[in-house]
C-alpha cells in the first residue's frame, strides 16, 4: 500500500469495496475541509493543529449522528432484557420440536412478541455497522492523500493536490507527520505513535473490563462464555498494536479519538442503562432513591422512608381499630343438616 507509486487499496477486491464507499468518502472530506476552514477563518494556521482538530471534530459528528441510534439501542435492550421470561416461555413450548411446521410457529410467536413489545433483537448492531464503514472510509482517505498531494492518484472529494500537500505538510509536537506511520517515522515520531497506540489499547481495554466489572449479573460471571469475555478484553487492545504499527498517525489521531468517545459512551450507558442484576444496577437503585429523596426534601415532602413508616403505623392503627379476628366466610344458602 504505501509503494511510492501505487496506491493499493485502489486495487483488487478493496478498490471495490471503497468504490461502493465512494459517496461516504467525499462526505467525509467534505466534513474535513469544512471544520478547516472555519478553524483558519478563527485564526488558526493552515497548515498544523488546523487539520488535526479538523479530524476530532469529524469523529464528534459521526458520534453525534450515532448518539439518537444508540440510545434507542439501549432502550430496545432494555425491553429484551425485560421480555426475557416470555421469550424462555416461548422456546421452551417448541423445545425438542425439529418439525418445519413448530419451526415456523416459534418464529412467527417470536416476531410477533417483538412487535407488540416493540423491540429489536438487531438494534444492538445498528452503531456498528455504521462506525465499521466510517472508520474504513477514514483509513482510506488518510491512506491516499499522501499518494494524492505527489499527483500519483486523482483527487477525492474536497482534497485536490494543494490542498493534499498542505495536509500532509502536518506536523504533531513538531515530530511525527500526520502521514508517518511508525515505521517512516523517526525515532521521536515513533515514540508519540507508541504513546496514542497504547492510550487507544488502554480505552479499549479499560471500556471492556469496566463493562464485565460492572454491567454483567454475578450469575453470567461463569462458564465459558464469561472465559471467553476475559480473554477478548485482553487480547484485542494487543491486537491494536500490530494495527497502529501500520496506519498513518491520521487515522491513530481519528482511533484514538473514537476510543475516547466509545468509552465515555459506554461508561454512560453503564450508569443510566445498566443490564438487570448487576452491580451498576444497584448502584442506579440506591441512586434514584437517594435523589428521588433530595426531591421530596426540596418539595417539603416526606422522605420514601417516612412514607412507608407512616403507612405502616396507618395500617396498624387500623387494624387495631377493627380488630385481629378475622371473620369467616359464611357460605350463602347453607343447609341445615337433617335431623
Amino acid at each position: 500500500m504505501y509503494n511510492s507509486d501505487n496506491f493499493l487499496l485502489d486495487s483488487g477486491f478493496w478498490g471495490w469495496l471503497y468504490k461502493l464507499l465512494t459517496p461516504v468518502e467525499w462526505l467525509m472530506t467534505q466534513i474535513m475541509a469544512l471544520f478547516h476552514r472555519l478553524l483558519t477563518l478563527l485564526g488558526m494556521s493552515p497548515i498544523g493543529l488546523s487539520w488535526v482538530l479538523s479530524i476530532i471534530f469529524l469523529v464528534l459528528v459521526v458520534h453525534a449522528c450515532i448518539l439518537p441510534i444508540y440510545i434507542r439501542q439501549m432502550k430496545s435492550m432494555r425491553k429484551m432484557q425485560a421480555l426475557q421470561p416470555k421469550m424462555q416461555h416461548i422456546q421452551n413450548k417448541y423445545k425438542g420440536k425439529k418439525d418445519q411446521a413448530s419451526k415456523e410457529a416459534l418464529s412467527r410467536e417470536m416476531m410477533k412478541l417483538y412487535q407488540d413489545n416493540h423491540a429489536n433483537p438487531a438494534g444492538s448492531c445498528l452503531p456498528m455497522l455504521i462506525q465499521g464503514p466510517v472508520f474504513m472510509c477514514m483509513f482510506y482517505v488518510l491512506s491516499a492523500i499522501p499518494y494524492i498531494a505527489r499527483g500519483k492518484r486523482a483527487a477525492l472529494g474536497a482534497f485536490d493536490v494543494e490542498t493534499a500537500k498542505q495536509f500532509a505538510q502536518t506536523k504533531v509536537f513538531g515530530i511525527v507527520s500526520v502521514t508517518d506511520t511508525f515505521g517512516t517515522a523517526q525515532v521521536g515520531g515513533q515514540v508519540v505513535i507508541g504513546v496514542f497506540v497504547i492510550l487507544m489499547c488502554a480505552c479499549m481495554w479499560f471500556m471492556q473490563f469496566n463493562n464485565m466489572r460492572k454491567n454483567m449479573p454475578k450469575a453470567s460471571m461463569q462458564g465459558s462464555a464469561y472465559t471467553m469475555q476475559k480473554v477478548m478484553t485482553w487480547g484485542m487492545p494487543l491486537m491494536y498494536v500490530f494495527s497502529g504499527a501500520i496506519m498513518p498517525f491520521a487515522v491513530l489521531v481519528y482511533w484514538l479519538t473514537n476510543n475516547v468517545c466509545n468509552l465515555l459512551r459506554s461508561m454512560w450507558q453503564v450508569y443510566a442503562f445498566p443490564t438487570p442484576g448487576s452491580p451498576a444496577a444497584e448502584e442506579k437503585k440506591e441512586r434514584d432513591h437517594r435523589h428521588e429523596n433530595e426531591r421530596r426534601a426540596k418539595a417539603g415532602l416526606p422522605s420514601l422512608e417516612e412514607e412507608k413508616l407512616q403507612k405502616a403505623r396507618e395500617d396498624a392503627e387500623r387494624k387495631s381499630s377493627e380488630g385481629y379476628q378475622r371473620s369467616q366466610p359464611q357460605r350463602k344458602n347453607r343447609r341445615s343438616p337433617r335431623k
